[in-house]
């Protein structure tokens, strides 16, 4: 029921998943406008199911309301069936903060991870990058980027087929001494217990391609991300204007035509589908708020390769190797990390 086009987008893009790949999908939400939606298509019956959820949490509402309010909304029992044999991921477009709340307090974190954290796929001119967190953990501390980075690793290696992902820590310069505390420290963490760990990225290199994963708290992910984002749609719309100017300018934009889509594509978020939410015990991914048919699509396709790949063991098992269990012991709770 989230996002800004449900059910009818997330209806839609189920019907074009379940076309395209083997997968069960439970549609989890007010069972009469669901069964309205699904009455418009043919699809094999036996791949969808029906799950009624009577309330549903507002993009505007607080992140705690499926915890504190609405336990009975489609967020709260779509996590919830995680715990049951025959689910293996959740997913929804819905409020964001709601579906981390929801993840971190009904499902718990993965040994060995203490903050959860989102990770997004962005375009770049050596193809993409995965950075992490763009929004869950505002708050963090040294190991916390540790822990994010060992995550992201796994999640490049599994999912986006990155033999050896480079990663590289966001910061105000290249230097290793750049930086607050939790830059400083997280540094130095990172140098001690990474093996790809390439140092510090500036802002103006996030779309250079120069790391595989890019990695930063929450506060400072979420507004690259939405930085980013605006640019992007305003750039599009200055070249329009500005083509329109001109005649000359309209026929060069019609030579290019077949090069703008490319790079349109690259830039659409529906290409990626949706943010993986890391950290928590399941696979949960968070769609766009806009998410169309498309990307409703390709987050069902994202989250089948994490299921396929038992990301969550995988990431356990990087996570608890002694060195970094012992790291973030000691550095958790220490001063200057804020």
């Amino acid at each position: 029921m989230g996002g800004d086009h449900a059910p009818q987008a997330v209806v839609a893009g189920v019907i074009e998943a379940i076309k395209e790949i083997k997968v069960h999908v439970a549609l989890v939400g007010q069972e009469d406008l669901i069964q309205k939606e699904l009455a418009q298509y043919e699809y094999p019956k036996d791949h969808v199911e029906v799950v009624h959820a009577p309330e549903v949490v507002g993009m505007d509402e607080p992140a705690i309301t499926p915890i504190r309010k609405k336990k009975n909304s489609s967020i709260t029992i779509g996590i919830n069936l995680l715990k049951q044999d025959g689910y293996d991921a959740f997913v929804s477009a819905g409020n964001t903060g709601a579906v981390v709340a929801a993840g971190t307090i009904n499902l718990g974190m993965l040994e060995g991870v203490d903050r959860p954290a989102i990770g997004t796929v962005i375009p770049t001119l050596k193809e993409f990058s995965f950075v992490i967190d763009v929004g869950a953990n505002t708050e963090a501390k040294p190991a916390h980027l540790l822990q994010s980075a060992l995550m992201a690793k796994i999640y490049a290696r599994e999912v986006l087929g990155v033999e050896t992902p480079t990663i590289g820590l966001l910061n105000i310069g290249e230097e290793a001494g750049k930086g607050g505390g939790l830059a400083k420290e997280a540094y130095k963490l990172m140098q001690d217990h990474l093996k790809n760990f390439i140092g510090n990225i500036e802002a103006n290199e996030v779309f250079s391609g120069k790391a595989n994963c890019i990695v930063c708290d929450g506060f400072v992910g979420n507004v690259l991300l939405k930085v980013s984002e605006g640019l992007l749609e305003s750039v599009g719309k200055l070249v329009k204007r500005e083509v329109k100017k001109s005649p000359v300018a309209m026929i060069g934009a019609g030579l290019m035509k077949m090069g703008l889509g490319n790079l349109r594509k690259l830039a659409d978020y529906s290409e990626f589908g949706g943010a993986p939410l890391l950290g928590v015990n399941g696979v949960v991914m968070i769609g766009h708020g806009r998410s169309n048919p498309k990307a409703i699509k390709n987050a069902i396709k994202a989250t089948v390769r994490e299921v396929e790949h038992d990301i969550l063991s995988a990431m356990i098992k990087e996570l608890n190797r002694p060195d970094v269990v012992t790291a973030a012991r000691s550095t958790n709770f220490a001063g200057g990390a804020s």
